[in-house]
């Protein structure tokens, strides 16, 4: 009986211990919005991928590193998809955590079982201290877990003062007409032994003009214009998301789509391929429907203002495509 009556009062604790610890793994988790690239993480930038983007006025914070990628560190290349699926995004599955992540998975398990058979942290201190004891382990985990994605960026970027140095060009601000002619700032650079890549004006418009069309394309769920706007690493991403969607019943519609400010924060050229990163602070209207019946699921006919780091990539004679979508800090 004994045993019964502490299993169930781990049990409850164990309860107790995830509602509380839920606000942090959401804060952990990229944000579960429905517009395209889930307010998530995703895409290439050739071999700057494991380089943070240069902040910008638009976003001066830092770009969130990418949780589904098809790159590997030192590779080049415009992200084709590739045998085997893109690279998880999972608490303990970042790519380079293996063994850090799994000693935190295990202090983790441990630590459950210890509670439901008595022991833990805090062993024989009683169920309440069993709950502190769990949240604590919790907290050890998001630590190790921290120290070793930590470690792991600064192995993989050897130039971190580069990747995170300021764009000082002028960008555009709040008004009806933002000009991608004059909104940019002309900073970045080429890789080296590479000429300098200038980005005109006829640039500018083209990503502007790509923000307004793959939004267009996600909303209607047209997979064939996708595969047009964007590069196949992308495209493969939000055909896996719009099948989600389907199996949700549930579809997404962006509209009013409006671009408020944006600035360049690295051009580079690697081989004959062309990479402009920009930072874009912009206005949409966000909304999830149940499918087949238009009810309202998430979402308002309110507009919002969301900013994100976009990188376009472009091989020799061919349109610029969407290489990636980065979250800001």
């Amino acid at each position: 009986m004994n045993f019964l009556h502490r299993t169930r009062g781990a049990v409850a604790a164990l309860a107790v211990t995830l509602s509380l610890a839920m606000p942090l793994a959401l804060a952990l988790s990229s944000a579960a919005e429905a517009r395209i690239g889930g307010g998530g993480n995703s895409g290439s930038r050739g071999s700057r991928s494991f380089m943070a983007p240069k902040s910008t006025p638009t976003a001066p914070g830092t770009a969130q590193p990418f949780n589904r990628t098809m790159s590997q560190p030192g590779s080049p290349g415009m992200g084709a998809p590739a045998a085997g699926a893109a690279a998880k995004g999972g608490f303990f599955n970042r790519p380079g955590m293996g063994m850090l992540g799994g000693l935190a998975a295990g202090f983790l398990g441990a630590g459950l079982l210890g509670m439901l058979f008595g022991g833990g942290f805090m062993s024989g201190l009683g169920g309440f201290a069993s709950i502190i004891g769990l949240i604590l382990q919790i907290a050890l985990v998001v630590i190790v877990a921290r120290l070793a994605w930590s470690w792991w960026q600064r192995r993989n970027n050897p130039q971190p003062a580069q990747a995170y140095a300021s764009n000082a060009g002028p960008t555009v601000g709040p008004g009806p007409e933002p000009s991608y002619r004059t909104g940019f700032g002309f900073g970045g650079g080429s890789a080296p032994n590479q000429p300098p890549l200038e980005i005109k004006p006829e640039d500018y418009e083209a990503f502007e003009r790509l923000l307004s069309d793959i939004q267009a394309a996600w909303s209607n769920e047209d997979i064939e214009r996708l595969n047009k706007l964007t590069t196949p690493e992308m495209a493969s991403y939000f055909a896996k998301d719009l099948e989600e969607n389907k199996a949700n019943n549930d579809i997404n519609k962006v509209s009013d789509v409006k671009l408020l400010q944006g600035d360049l924060a690295e051009a580079w050229r690697e081989g004959e391929t062309d990479y402009a990163t920009v930072a874009m602070r912009f206005s949409l209207v966000d909304k999830t429907l149940e499918r087949g019946t238009n009810r309202l699921v998430a979402g308002s006919e309110t507009p919002i203002e969301v900013t994100e780091v976009w990188t376009f990539a472009r091989r020799s004679g061919s349109d610029w495509e969407l290489s990636a979508i980065q979250q800001t800090n």
